[in-house]
């Protein structure tokens, strides 16, 4: 079932590290002003960049915050650990966010990956396999309950006796994201589950081999590969000039780019951004979605996707 009207969508991901509540909002607020479809935050307790030890907000109470705050935009988590929280639970704080948001959210689930939060908070970190068979085991478990009166299940890892979650999500069906990349495992859980798969930009030729996988796997389980959305993490610092990229992004990185982020990135003008990811627009991939984070001091680069980016990838695919 095809569940998504727009043929290509723009969006903002940033994590909510080391940023005031009162930041954070106005990121949201600005983004859904400057016409983005999209705007999510992550699942983490600690902060993945800078000081390791700094502030950190928790990811699904300040998604229900911000998703109040906005009105138009689609709400996303990219993605929730599926070793924190119980899924039924997840069920329950999802279908609230679909409330308060008027039927807007996107929820993203994944494995879970970063070991020092569980160890620090004494959360079990199985092996990759178990925590595979987990992820399966949670999405049938929340759409089950978001679907269902009553939900049973009995699995390896969850067990439920008629668990009920009510209200149901505004959204006749509340779209779940899976992200990652893992051939065997991870592709087979978005052929059976996913209205979305959403991974990262960077190697176009290895994003391809994963679509014909997607497609493989997609065929075992009877569904159209087109049915499932494609989305895209990209990261960028735009200028007038190639130049002028590097130099902004030595100031906006404190240095530069980490060499082993630099796949991750376009740093050039609008045009050259527009040539990167036309080639996924072409392969069929839907959602492309700005990574940044705080401190938010590359509006330039988030207003040049918006305003100049987007329009013409659009028109390009509306062209085809």
């Amino acid at each position: 079932m095809q569940i998504f009207g727009e043929a290509v969508r723009f969006g903002v991901h940033s994590g909510p590290q080391h940023v005031s509540y009162e930041d954070y909002r106005d990121v949201w607020r600005r983004a859904e002003g400057l016409g983005y479809e999209w705007v999510s935050d992550f699942d983490h307790f600690y902060p993945l960049s800078g000081d390791l030890e700094g502030p950190q907000f928790e990811g699904l109470t300040l998604l229900s915050a911000t998703a109040a705050q906005t009105e138009r935009v689609r709400c996303g988590m990219l993605v929730l650990g599926v070793t924190y929280r119980h899924p039924a639970v997840v069920a329950n704080m999802a279908a609230t966010i679909d409330h308060v948001s008027g039927g807007r959210l996107e929820l993203g689930m994944g494995a879970a990956w970063h070991q020092p939060e569980h160890e620090a908070y004494g959360i079990p970190f199985p092996r990759i396999g178990v925590r595979m068979d987990m992820l399966d085991e949670a999405c049938r478990i929340v759409r089950g309950l978001w679907t269902q009166d009553k939900f049973s299940f009995e699995g390896k890892h969850f067990q439920l006796k008629d668990a009920m979650c009510e209200p149901k999500p505004l959204q006749e069906r509340l779209p779940l994201v899976i992200g990652g990349s893992g051939e065997r495992r991870t592709l087979r859980i978005v052929a059976e589950h996913a209205d979305i798969w959403h991974t990262g930009f960077g190697d176009l030729e290895r994003w391809r081999h994963l679509l014909d996988v997607l497609a493989g796997h997609c065929g075992d389980v009877g569904r159209d590969p087109a049915d499932v959305r494609k989305s895209l993490t990209f990261r960028a610092v735009l200028a007038d000039s190639e130049a002028e990229a590097e130099e902004r992004a030595a100031e906006v990185f404190d240095g530069g780019v980490p060499e082993h982020m630099k796949q991750m990135f376009v740093i050039g003008t609008v045009e050259q951004c527009i040539e990167a990811l036309r080639p996924y627009a072409e392969l069929g991939a839907g959602d492309f979605l700005l990574g940044t984070m705080a401190p938010f001091n590359d509006w330039k680069t988030i207003e040049a996707v918006a305003n100049q980016v987007a329009p013409a990838l659009r028109s390009s695919v509306a062209a085809r």
